[in-house]
């Protein structure tokens, strides 16, 4: 945790830095990479925003640029917020891709592509329903389901299982599996905070259940279930790197949704590395 202060010594600012070891199956085969998510928290002061946070990203910078293989910066609420600052630092944007669903204006139903609901009232005919995580079994099955699902997506970390028991008890959380015949086919897992839900974690058996198409049901559930609680928006999260061919945003995208370019920040310890990404994502 990076802290700044003002002359009297209260707290202005805070941002958490998350350090997690990782593993790949190429060199190098273990290593630390440090997470931030967000801009951190500000108090009411005369300081600029992006100034305090380039002064606790700078403290992050020199206290984890040897430990650590890569920082990474994500979630900031402004695609320019402290440009300069993020360069100062050597650090290099890429931008990601995140999408967007308004639900106060029109209904899910009317955003949806009509192909799209067909396929899920196909589902629903043929038995597969969709429900919160309340039991253990159940619980137990989300966390199978969703690490089978990302094992072999080595950037997309997963917590551990103790992580979701947790947020299931959260009133700002709800986990949801898709069923058919009494086995988990899709999971995913929501935050909310007073008016926009977050769709962060998903995982769908696509290629067992083509038929049923669990991806659709698990997404559609999850996208119903907010409107119904009355929140404006429904974000995914991570839909990945805006390339020309991407085709899990195109599929996020037949709900009705708009896609929204941000920038994740990078920096590798390793300079020439660094010095070299910084080139092939010049912008």
């Amino acid at each position: 945790m990076a802290v700044c202060s003002d002359d009297s010594g209260r707290v202005v600012s805070h941002l958490l830095a998350v350090v997690r070891y990782r593993t790949s199956f190429f060199p190098p085969y273990f290593f630390m990479h440090c997470r931030i998510m967000g801009e951190g928290e500000y108090a009411e002061s005369d300081y600029r925003r992006d100034e305090l946070f380039g002064e606790m990203l700078y403290a992050i910078t020199r206290k984890f640029n040897r430990l650590c293989l890569y920082i990474e910066v994500s979630d900031l609420s402004q695609k320019m917020f402290a440009y300069r600052q993020f360069r100062q630092s050597e650090y290099f944007p890429v931008k990601w891709m995140s999408i967007h669903n308004s639900l106060h204006s029109k209904t899910p139903e009317e955003r949806i592509t009509e192909k799209m609901m067909k396929r899920i009232e196909n589902a629903y005919a043929r038995g597969v329903t969709c429900n919160t995580v309340d039991t253990e079994e159940d619980l137990r099955d989300f966390n199978k389901l969703l690490r089978s699902h990302h094992w072999f997506k080595p950037k997309r970390y997963i917590p551990d299982s103790s992580y979701f028991t947790k947020l299931r008890d959260s009133s700002r959380c709800q986990l949801f599996v898709t069923k058919y015949h009494n086995r988990v086919i899709g999971c995913s897992a929501c935050v909310y905070d007073d008016n926009d839900a977050f769709l962060w974690y998903s995982a769908f058996r696509r290629k067992t259940y083509a038929h049923l198409h669990p991806d659709a049901v698990t997404i559609w559930h999850a996208i119903k279930y907010a409107h119904e609680k009355g929140y404006q928006h429904i974000n995914f999260l991570d839909v990945g790197l805006p390339f020309q061919k991407n085709p899990f945003r195109e599929f996020i995208l037949r709900f009705g949704g708009k896609p929204v370019t941000t920038y994740r920040w990078f920096r590798c310890s390793i300079v020439w590395i660094n010095k070299l990404l910084h080139w092939i994502w010049r912008g």
